[in-house]
């Protein structure tokens, strides 16, 4: 029976938290047959290149009214596929939608979810290691299900396209949704600002923390990352304070990344901030205190007062040009 997989996607191509779900589900699938989900007409545009992921089948779901994202209406759409298709594993990216559309179906089937699981072996029963406690406790399960569902935790399994890509056969796909499977649903998408850096695929994240000291002690936070081409983050007590949108909000409750360099800048280190850097190649802490939690985690620390030391590599970042 086949595996399915639901792909977000944006722009006409599927997300980079998708792919990693699709690899993680490659090695379940084995030689059955790999499936995938794309809400919304755009979806046709996505669904040709998954092939490099050895997608089988891209199914486009497709109903008047949803332009964008509905997430009781894509767990139906999803639900009613796996039926019809029988599929024997649901898998989806622990992304903000992925999580919420995938707990719905799990409600829907009154079945168990393994939530942001990092790798996964066939059973029977299908045993998960996932991410607990923000990311700083590694647990060992069996799913007992009758279809298993997972979510893949973002950056946890590497996406990696097969040598051998296939010619994805891409089908309409027409969900029979309820007034109520539509009541809830995104009306309208507003872009972001044009220019600066995404938070989510910036190389290198400049990010600041409680102590900064104040929404203007940003001003040399942000002289750095443009010197540097990066974007601007921040932990959860910036945004709590009201000097960052929690947009630029890194951790478990914010974004998670991935950079090749994280500079974490007056920020302590609490599990649920960590949780969402912990993907970063290297993290270089800034910091006054010594004995802060992030410099477990750090590969590089500089210990002092970030408003001197700041101003000082911007300095020579500049002399350097």
């Amino acid at each position: 029976m086949p595996v399915l997989v639901l792909v977000e996607h944006a722009d006409g191509r599927p997300s980079d938290l998708s792919l990693q779900a699709l690899t993680l589900a490659r090695s379940l699938a084995g030689a059955e047959p790999l499936h995938a989900l794309l809400m919304g007409a755009e979806g046709a545009v996505a669904a040709p290149g998954l092939g490099a992921y050895r997608v089988a089948v891209a199914h486009v779901g497709e109903y008047s009214g949803l332009e964008f994202f509905a997430p009781d209406a894509w767990a139906a759409s999803l639900a009613q596929l796996a039926d019809r298709l029988r599929a024997a594993i649901v898998l989806g990216a622990a992304s903000d939608r992925g999580a919420d559309v995938m707990a719905r179906f799990a409600a829907r089937l009154e079945a168990p979810l393994a939530a942001n699981c990092i790798a996964a072996r066939l059973g029977p029963p299908i045993t998960v290691t996932r991410l607990r406690w923000g990311g700083s406790l590694l647990e060992e399960a069996a799913l007992k299900s009758a279809r298993p569902l997972l979510t893949v935790a973002p950056h946890a399994v590497a996406a990696e396209p097969v040598a051998n890509v296939l010619e994805t056969e891409v089908r309409g796909f027409a969900p029979e949704l309820s007034d109520q499977d539509v009541a809830l649903r995104v009306a309208e998408h507003v872009p972001a600002p044009v220019g600066g850096v995404s938070l989510k695929e910036a190389k290198v994240v400049v990010s600041g923390g409680r102590g900064v000291g104040s929404k203007e002690g940003f001003a040399i936070i942000e002289e750095l990352a443009g010197l540097l081409g990066a974007a601007v983050g921040c932990s959860r007590a910036v945004t709590s304070a009201g000097w960052r949108p929690h947009t630029d909000q890194v951790g478990q409750t914010g974004t998670k990344i991935a950079p090749d360099v994280y500079i974490a800048c007056g920020i302590s280190g609490a599990t649920q901030h960590m949780a969402g850097c912990k993907a970063a190649k290297r993290i270089l802490a800034i910091n006054s205190d010594p004995d802060a939690s992030i410099m477990a985690n750090a590969d590089y620390a500089v210990i002092g007062d970030l408003k001197e030391i700041l101003p000082a590599i911007s300095e020579e970042l500049r002399r350097r040009r």
